[in-house]
């Protein structure tokens, strides 16, 4: 009782692809393959010493540095 079978797993699948429909797993799992290469190109950029976090990062400071934008402190309104 404790072993699932062959019989158990394919009627596992088979309700899986009757309740989601074989268009919902096709599109899950081309998702999943785009996931798992944009993980592996994010690994071999850390081994480059170029992370994508690291050029964000770049990003942010220079629009931080930027002249044109205004900083504002906001402040609560409060009733007399």
């Amino acid at each position: 009782m404790g072993s699932m079978s062959l019989w158990h797993w394919l009627i596992v699948l088979v309700v899986v692809v009757v309740v989601f429909g074989t268009s919902k797993l096709r599109n899950a799992g081309s998702d999943l393959g785009k996931a798992v290469k944009g993980f592996k190109d994010g690994m071999k950029g850390e081994e480059d010493g170029k992370t994508p976090a690291s050029q964000t990062a770049q990003q942010t400071a220079q629009q931080v540095a930027d002249k044109s934008t205004i900083d504002v402190d906001a402040r609560e309104k409060t009733r007399h």
